[in-house]
């Protein structure tokens, strides 16, 4: 070749060099190792939150529907003291204004825990919850009604001619005291037409006393097995207060 001939440049490639890729690939790679920084306010909530915020929900509104006493203003008042419906009235002493009986309480804790099932008027839910208007169960003996109360009932039943047995009836021996099962137990057989006797927390105290072995529900077929005329024990009358005369007194 003559040497004066001048060298040719190289000439320049058209598009990607791809003697660089080797290069590209591993800058990428670099990059794609990184995490991304988190933004505020838009971190992802764990899942064992979320369960434990649905739990609580969930029993938030389990407690409010068991406790809440239907939202009523007095259905959580189940004051018994004797001076519960004392007010006053202008200075001076607090005078009583007429303090609740059995009745007006037994109202209350009927209210807060037994109407959504039975009622307010006593009618219950066809073919769930039983009707305790003119109901035989609650006109026989309060022995059978006492059993029910503090232990619960489950299973088939008949109550005013009507098969029942879909839902359960909860025992009630850890929520209420004897004086609120007796006045609720009163309530309901002087209301809406029943016109039984009351029943006195004595009896439902021996009751709890006797059945406290017992963690099973009653079912009809034990209930039947009590007479319709057996009752509660009824509190020994005070002295000079109603006691029986003795024999021969006029």
């Amino acid at each position: 070749m003559n040497e004066g001939t001048p060298t040719p440049e190289p000439r320049r490639r058209q598009g990607m060099d791809y003697g660089e890729t080797k290069d590209v690939q591993q800058v990428h790679a670099a990059i794609q190792r990184e995490k991304h920084e988190p933004r505020a306010g838009l971190e992802p909530l764990s899942i064992w939150l979320i369960a434990i915020y649905g739990l609580a929900v969930f029993f938030g509104g389990a407690y409010l529907g068991r406790y809440a006493g239907n939202f009523t203003g007095d259905g959580l008042d189940w004051s018994t003291d004797a001076g519960a419906g004392a007010k006053k009235d202008g200075p001076g002493p607090e005078q009583p204004q007429g303090v609740a009986g059995p009745v007006e309480r037994g109202q209350k804790v009927y209210s807060a825990n037994c109407a959504t099932c039975h009622q307010a008027n006593g009618t219950g839910v066809a073919g769930q919850y039983p009707p305790l208007a003119g109901s035989e169960w609650v006109n026989s003996g309060t022995r059978r009604l006492g059993m029910i109360l503090l232990k619960g009932f489950e299973g088939p039943h008949t109550a005013k001619g009507v098969q029942y047995g879909s839902a359960v009836m909860q025992p009630w021996e850890k929520t209420l005291n004897d004086q609120r099962i007796a006045d609720v137990l009163t309530y309901i057989r002087q209301a809406w037409g029943n016109t039984s006797g009351p029943v006195a927390p004595e009896g439902v105290a021996a009751l709890r006393k006797e059945l406290a072995g017992r963690t099973a529900l009653y079912r009809e077929d034990e209930l039947k097995a009590i007479a319709d005329d057996d009752n509660l024990p009824e509190p020994a009358p005070a002295d000079g207060q109603g006691a029986a005369p003795p024999p021969g007194a006029p």
